[in-house]
């Protein structure tokens, strides 16, 4: 189930939807296709073990359930990154989930065993000022380009905010926001490496200065 447009803010773009690794299915469909086999062993090479085949029968009932509930699970599963924030939801009847905006991400890592990074999957730790302070996320598709496509994401986020405070001071009127709350702007950009000094010092006095 892709995630829902709706839940999009304005001007809010998805850039990533997605569900689990397809490994997150496997050891359910392994389970599925071993029962599967044996039941047809048991129903036209046992004849004499008429109870094989009861037993065989409750086995593929149990082995269908538990794979008809990881598949929803797997299509009800969305890990997604807007142009805003990152969000994880899942949940068939219940709903869980998480949302944090990208400004509050400190840093991303992802881990992959040889065997993962055979096969395209891996895990997410996302640091950030939050509550909690960090969020663990398994079976990603192609982690390293998910981190650095949310590296990506957070550098264009920044670059907005940017350009809103130089529009407010272009036109006068601060955007919105007091002198001190875009000093404040100014200052974090300044931090985290999106302005040089040179251009901090310049947006500085163009707002003390107005």
């Amino acid at each position: 189930m892709a995630f829902p447009r709706k839940l999009l803010n304005q001007d809010e773009e998805l850039v990533l939807d997605l569900r689990p690794h397809w490994w997150y299915l496997f050891p359910f469909v392994s389970v599925l296709v071993v029962v599967i086999a044996l039941g047809i062993v048991t129903v036209t090479g046992l004849d004499e073990y008429e109870w094989l085949r009861y037993v065989a029968a409750l086995a593929l009932l149990a082995a269908l359930i538990g794979f008809a509930i990881r598949y929803a699970i797997w299509t009800t599963t969305n890990f997604v990154l807007t142009s805003d924030r990152l969000v994880s939801r899942r949940g068939v009847l219940a709903k869980s989930g998480i949302e944090i905006p990208l400004e509050r991400i400190n840093t991303v890592f992802f881990r992959q065993s040889i065997f993962e990074r055979m096969i395209g999957c891996g895990d997410l730790t996302i640091e950030s000022a939050g509550e909690r302070g960090s969020e663990s996320f398994t079976n990603i598709r192609k982690p390293d380009m998910v981190q650095r496509e949310i590296y990506v994401q957070m550098e264009n986020n920044e670059n907005r905010k940017f350009d809103r405070v130089n529009a407010g001071v272009r036109q006068g009127g601060g955007g919105g926001m007091s002198v001190a709350e875009q000093l404040e702007k100014l200052s974090e950009l300044y931090q985290k490496g999106h302005l040089t000094q040179a251009e901090f010092e310049a947006q500085k006095s163009r707002l003390l200065s107005s």
